[in-house]
């Protein structure tokens, strides 16, 4: 007969002490000592239960752990529990989970992935827009015209089409194909044209991966603020990215920006492929009560095995999703990467200047953002219908940045025309309350095919607005980018409210917040 020690509780409390001290380790007159172990037999007909209770004293309050002696032996199981093995009632009432333990060790495992694809997100943009602020000294040495800064700027988005599903896999590529950017720039424009395509691609399974990962991870109750926080690593990623490129760029050249920036993201792999897995199942570490926790507040959908791709294209609410996000994109993706440039060249604010004010707008993309879902959630819980908040909501995201560009060809002061910026893009990001919203309202089942689809005309309008900023530009006033002038961005901004006023006008026009396809 074998007997073995299983620990059954380990627990902390200020206020404890054993119900009954045994006389030979207590003392009323004195704090106990630093650390207590006695016995605990439990007597029930022939069978006798022994529990070992350690106590310690941390200075913060006792903290303690039961074990039981196991024997390998047969027993009887019975289904009433004798009169003698009862604890007394409300004995364990206090009992809570070991503080003792390393709080790395007890932090919840699914935060820990959210915290990733936080982070991820954070790298995602950080990749993404230091080519905005590189693109100066780039151009600088490699003598490019606007055009082809407009061509370089959007090849990004020819990988990211091809993409809207493994997040890991797709970090460790962008971030390969950023470490190669300057090499590809030394070889020459073709060879930087499809790093940059292929950086695309993998930042292209970054969403779409994230969402389906967090589905599975995190529970419907903590769903809502997890998202808010992932999302919010894109913000502060543009704010770090644009940051922190001017003094590398100062202190070791161009290229260490790419090389730094592309080095995080393998640091982030290996992290994700110790710490992370795809789905609770697959995770061998997972403790029994959070993966309870997970599944008993998870709701599951029934699989989606055909598409019905003629009923969800016949609906006018799709297409107004779809014509919204290229209208919106357009303008969103021009400022992500031309607005260093637009600092610099025009209102006369060198390298290091531009990107710091370029944050500030990202600064107050994030305030937005948090602010509009606050005051939409607000709205719909005061009666106001679900169709009516998204229209409220988009219609600031659209006729707020289509005021504010309008106010640019206005203004002679540089600070004034950084403010236009900031409340431009701090009013675009009520679109997340908005048709960012709008994929779950009309179609839950469907809710990631319809982000597909109009991601897919948002990343079009990146492609192509950033192209066509760069040839209207080329062929202003002056054909070189040294000599842009306001006139020829003035033109650049018209484009952009122009497709702002038409989405206002699809959106209210034909967009809902019903459910539309079940």
């Amino acid at each position: 007969m074998n007997t073995s020690r299983a620990l059954l509780y380990s627990f902390t409390d200020p206020t404890f002490r054993p119900l009954k001290s045994p006389p030979d380790i207590s003392s009323p007159k004195r704090r106990p000592r630093e650390r207590l172990n006695f016995r605990v037999r439990l007597h029930a007909d022939h069978r006798c239960c022994v529990f070992r209770v350690s106590v310690r004293n941390s200075g913060r309050g006792e903290t303690g752990k039961v074990y039981a002696d196991v024997k390998s032996e047969r027993y009887e199981i019975v289904d009433s529990v004798p009169e003698s093995v009862k604890l007394e009632k409300d004995a364990l009432d206090d009992v809570v989970l070991d503080s003792t333990m390393p709080w790395w060790e007890e932090f919840p495992k699914r935060w820990v992935i959210v915290i990733l694809c936080f982070s991820a997100f954070l790298l995602c943009n950080m990749d993404r827009v230091n080519m905005s602020i590189a693109i100066l000294p780039m151009t600088a040495e490699n003598n490019w015209n606007p055009a082809t800064v407009g061509l370089i700027q959007s090849s990004f988005f020819w990988g990211y089409l091809l993409t809207q599903k493994v997040l890991g896999f797709g970090v460790i590529w962008w971030s390969v194909a950023t470490i190669l950017t300057p090499v590809a720039a030394k070889v020459g424009l073709p060879f930087l044209l499809v790093v940059r395509a292929f950086m695309g691609i993998g930042e292209g399974v970054a969403m779409p991966a994230m969402n389906n990962i967090l589905s599975k991870w995190v529970p419907v109750s903590e769903r809502s603020r997890s998202l808010a926080f992932v999302y919010s690593g894109m913000y502060l990623g543009s704010v770090t990215g644009l940051a922190f490129s001017p003094f590398l760029i100062h202190q070791y050249g161009w290229p260490s920006v790419f090389y730094s920036f592309g080095s995080l993201g393998t640091v982030w792999f290996a992290a994700w492929l110790t710490k992370a897995h795809s789905s609770p199942h697959d995770d061998p570490q997972l403790r029994p009560a959070e993966k309870k926790l997970i599944f008993a507040n998870s709701f599951s959908k029934e699989p989606v095995e055909t598409i019905p791709w003629g009923l969800i294209l016949s609906k006018a609410p799709v297409w107004a999703l779809i014509v919204s996000h290229f209208c919106h994109n357009w303008g969103t993706f021009i400022l992500l990467t031309w607005m260093p440039t637009y600092y610099n060249q025009v209102l006369k604010f060198n390298l290091t200047e531009s990107s710091l004010f370029c944050v500030l707008p990202w600064l107050t993309m994030a305030f937005s953002a948090n602010l509009g879902g606050w005051i939409a959630d607000t709205l719909v819980s005061k009666g106001l219908s679900v169709t009516t908040v998204r229209k409220i909501m988009q219609s600031i995201g659209f006729l707020g940045p289509a005021f504010f560009l309008t106010q640019l060809s206005h203004v002679d002061s540089p600070a004034v025309a950084v403010l236009c910026m900031a409340c431009s893009q701090g009013t675009d990001a009520f679109s997340q309350s908005g048709l960012y919203s709008n994929h779950q309202d009309i179609a839950p089942r469907y809710s990631g095919v319809l982000l597909g689809l109009s991601n897919t005309a948002g990343v079009l309008a990146g492609v192509l607005g950033t192209a066509a900023t760069g040839y209207i530009l080329q062929h202003g006033k002056n054909s070189s980018l040294a000599f842009i002038t306001a006139g020829s961005w003035d033109d650049v901004f018209k484009v952009s409210v122009g497709l702002y006023l038409v989405g206002t006008v699809v959106w209210n026009l034909f967009s809902t917040g019903e459910k539309i396809l079940d």
